[in-house]
C-alpha cells in the first residue's frame, strides 16, 4: 500500500486500513512532525499482538491464549472462564464499566478465601472489621462476666454490645437482650418506662400462709387468666 498522503484538514490515511480518520484516532509518535504515527489505533493495537505473539512464539516457543469474544452486555469472568451478563457480576466503582472482575459465585468464593487467609475464618474477620477486637479478646471479655450473658446470666452469649454512638464495646450478651435493647434503642429512659409499666400491669402473687398465695391486682389491666 502506497505511503500515507500528507495531513489534510487534520486528518489522516491509514497505512493498513486506507481510511482517512482524524489525527486523535492515531496513536502518539515522537517522529513524526504532527506527534501521531501512521496507523491509526484498532490497527496498530492489531499489529502490537501480531508483535507480540511473534517474539512470544521464538523466545518461548508457545503461542499466546486467545479470549472468546464477548457479546454486549455481558462479561468474561476470568476464574470460572464463563461468558456472564453483567448482571451477574457485583457492582464496583472502580471496576470497569461499574462492574467487578469476577461473577458473583467466584467473588464470594475468593471473598471467603481471603478471610480465611487473612483473619483465619468469618468470624474473626467479622468481629475485628465491625468491632475493632478479635477472638481472643472476645473471649477474655466472656471470662470477666463469668461466662455467661452479662444482663440475664444465661449460659454461652455470643453477642457482642457495643454503643451505636461512639462504637465502644460494652459486653457479651444473649440473643435476647442483646436484641430487647436495640430495640429500645439502647435508651435508659425508655427502659424505665419499660419497667414501671410492668409493675403497674403484672399480677403479684403474694404469700398470705405456708404454701398458700393471693393474687394481687395491679393499678390498672385484666384479671389473670385460668392458665396464670
Amino acid at each position: 500500500m502506497p505511503r500515507p498522503l500528507d495531513d489534510r484538514d487534520g486528518s489522516r490515511r491509514c497505512r493498513d486500513c486506507g481510511e482517512w480518520k482524524p489525527l486523535d484516532d492515531f496513536c502518539a509518535s515522537s517522529k513524526r512532525p504532527s506527534g501521531r504515527g501512521s496507523y491509526c489505533k484498532p490497527c496498530f493495537n492489531v499489529r502490537s499482538r501480531a508483535s507480540y505473539e511473534k517474539r512470544l512464539m521464538e523466545k518461548y516457543g508457545r503461542d499466546v491464549k486467545r479470549t472468546p469474544a464477548v457479546p454486549d452486555g455481558h462479561r468474561r469472568c476470568p476464574d470460572c472462564g464463563e461468558t456472564k451478563p453483567l448482571d451477574e457480576f457485583p457492582r464496583n466503582r472502580s471496576g470497569r464499566g461499574g462492574y467487578g472482575r469476577y461473577c458473583k459465585p467466584c467473588h464470594n468464593e475468593k471473598g471467603k478465601e481471603s478471610k480465611l487467609r487473612l483473619h483465619g475464618g468469618f468470624r474473626e474477620y467479622h468481629l475485628r472489621r465491625r468491632y475493632g477486637i478479635g477472638e481472643k479478646e472476645f473471649q477474655e471479655l466472656l471470662a470477666e462476666q463469668g461466662g455467661v450473658c452479662a444482663i440475664c446470666g444465661g449460659e454461652d452469649p455470643q453477642h457482642l454490645d457495643h454503643d451505636h454512638r461512639t462504637g465502644w464495646v460494652r459486653g457479651i450478651l444473649c440473643f435476647n437482650c442483646n436484641g430487647g435493647l436495640g430495640q429500645f434503642r439502647d435508651s435508659p429512659e425508655r427502659l424505665a418506662r419499660a419497667i414501671t409499666y410492668l409493675r403497674g400491669t403484672t399480677w403479684q402473687r403474694v404469700l398470705i400462709h405456708p404454701g398458700v398465695f393471693q393474687m394481687c391486682s395491679p393499678t390498672r389491666g385484666r384479671p389473670p387468666s385460668q392458665r396464670s
